[in-house]
């Protein structure tokens, strides 16, 4: 048995590896090679920049692929690229435009996890007979037996339990992370020893698909209209001015909100039926109840209300709070201290410790 606990010899055993074509994957692809195991490589092509921004020449996705395609050589293992472009638009990208237009802010990175890799390649990986599907996400599998836990990265400021959530149990089982247990310094001091190109290649910080973090753009082009004007509105209903679409409003925004007052205002809440941009003091901001949706339970043992952690941002440390479930999908968060904005769109993950009990999205129904 290998590091990947499949019950095989490794060179008995056939794993996928999503490869991006960024260090990480690239580093997991030598890890299995070198381990023995029977390696395919694979790279999903989702989108198309110059369509994504109406530029011509931005290449960066096919840059990537090429990198992919470079590693997998070098390492003298089959690599197949995958054309999820029409999928990823519609799974991914129109998701995000229209999240938008609901007056939310949302997280694509957890819909591209939930809909076309941990769905489609994972079954494209099964297609091919192959025992699991190797990602180079900074996360920990634990088992135990028949017991399977999702549990935060050793490196916590790599950490990407947050945007993996709504990993299914089943998905769970198939799926491996061998970087769990590595800091990001260790996994490039790895792809340095096997001589990788894509030792030094730096982290991508962007969206992928709104790569300049201009994603108004991206929406006005997927969802003609989006910046309609309308009102920005005081909470006590004084309308302070007029806004050029509310795609370029976020919960919380305090600069460049386009009007003038004698106290600092902040965007308390988004109205897209209304068109407005709804503002007010900073305490207005603050929450302590809300409730979440669409939950994905990866514990079992989560039929009552209990103390847990969670995090309503990627970037967030870990909060103290009781969660009430309230069926199978749907559960109320009551958080011991008041947070700022907590957002509608957003994902609240729930923790005990480093293990992952499960997670959902923010709703707009804020108590």
């Amino acid at each position: 048995m290998g590091s990947l606990g499949i019950n095989k010899k490794p060179q008995d055993t056939k794993v996928v590896v999503a490869m991006s074509g960024g260090v990480d994957s690239s580093t997991v692809a030598a890890m299995m090679v070198a381990e023995g195991y029977n390696v395919i490589g694979m790279t999903m092509q989702l989108y198309d920049h110059g369509m994504a921004l109406q530029k011509k020449g931005a290449c960066c996705a096919g840059l990537d692929i090429y990198d992919a395609k470079q590693v997998a050589a070098k390492l003298n293992i089959p690599h197949y690229v995958l054309n999820y472009e029409s999928r990823f638009k519609e799974s991914v990208m129109d998701d995000f435009a229209d999240s938008y237009l609901r007056g939310e802010t949302p997280i694509p990175c957890v819909k591209c996890n939930q809909t076309v890799k941990f769905s489609d390649m994972m079954q494209m990986a099964k297609d091919l007979e192959a025992d699991a599907l190797v990602t180079g996400h900074y996360v920990q599998r634990i088992q135990d037996g028949d017991k399977i836990e999702l549990h935060r990265a050793i490196d916590h400021t790599k950490d990407q339990s947050y945007f993996l959530f709504a990993t299914t149990k089943s998905q769970l089982d198939y799926v491996r992370f061998p970087l769990g247990k590595y800091t990001k310094v260790q996994t490039r001091e790895l792809a340095h020893k096997f001589g990788l190109e894509t030792a030094d290649k730096p982290d991508s910080q962007d969206i992928c698909f709104v790569p300049e973090g201009s994603y108004a753009k991206v929406v006005e082009r997927l969802r003609p209209g989006a910046l309609d004007a309308g009102d920005i509105v005081h909470v006590n209903g004084q309308i302070l001015g007029r806004h050029n679409g509310i795609i370029n409003y976020t919960l919380g925004q305090r600069k460049g909100l386009g009007i003038s007052s004698d106290q600092p205002l902040f965007v308390i809440k988004i109205d897209p039926e209304k068109k407005q941009v709804i503002v007010g003091p900073s305490e207005a901001l603050n929450n302590k109840k809300f409730v979440i949706r669409n939950v994905n339970w990866l514990a079992s043992d989560i039929s009552k209300e209990q103390e847990v952690e969670v995090k309503m941002r990627s970037t967030q440390n870990l909060v103290e709070a009781l969660v009430i479930p309230k069926n199978e999908s749907e559960a109320e968060i009551i958080l011991h201290n008041s947070t700022r904005a907590v957002t509608p769109g957003q994902a609240c993950v729930i923790y005990s410790g480093n293990r992952v009990l499960g997670g959902g999205w923010i709703t707009k129904e804020i108590i």
